[in-house]
């Protein structure tokens, strides 16, 4: 199969999740080694769940058929350019590659706007819409230093 190929189911799996009412307009599929390991779509809506977005959502049933929490050797192909929380979700999954079709600009022009995720990130912490404060640095601490002693703690 080719990569085209490959975007193209994402981009099915996007428009069957239209047409059966199941969420948003966006298909994802992880492939390895030749294979398609997992596609999902978007269910925001019908799981009430702002995480499930369709790469998350590949990326959760991927590492379910794979029986691990690290992707390496693994490419997306999504319907369209990932957003900031799938972005990041491809990174701790350690997802080779990303190819996708249609772009946030697309997406934004159907209702789908994450720029304010985008400029948020870039200003400091202080001046950002929701409050973040720092408490309790020194407990905050604790946990750290316990996973580090841990002999039963599995890296990621």
């Amino acid at each position: 199969m080719t990569i085209e190929t490959y975007l193209k189911e994402a981009i099915r799996v996007a428009e069957e999740n239209i047409n059966n009412a199941g969420g948003g307009p966006f298909g994802a599929v992880i492939v390895k080694d030749g294979r398609i390991i997992a596609k999902a779509a978007n269910t925001v809506t019908t799981t009430n769940d702002p995480t499930a977005h369709a790469e998350v959502n590949a990326i959760r049933l991927a590492c379910q058929e794979l029986h691990t929490f690290d992707l390496s050797g693994c490419t997306l192909y999504a319907s369209c350019e990932p957003c900031p929380m799938c972005l990041s979700a491809v990174y701790w999954a350690r997802i080779d590659q990303i190819y996708y079709a249609g772009s946030r600009y697309d997406a934004q022009d159907a209702g789908f706007d994450d720029s304010f995720i985008y400029e948020e990130l870039e200003r400091p912490i202080a001046t950002r819409r929701i409050k973040i404060m720092q408490l309790l640095p020194e407990e905050g601490k604790l946990p750290f230093e316990q996973w580090r002693k841990s002999i039963t703690k599995v890296p990621y």
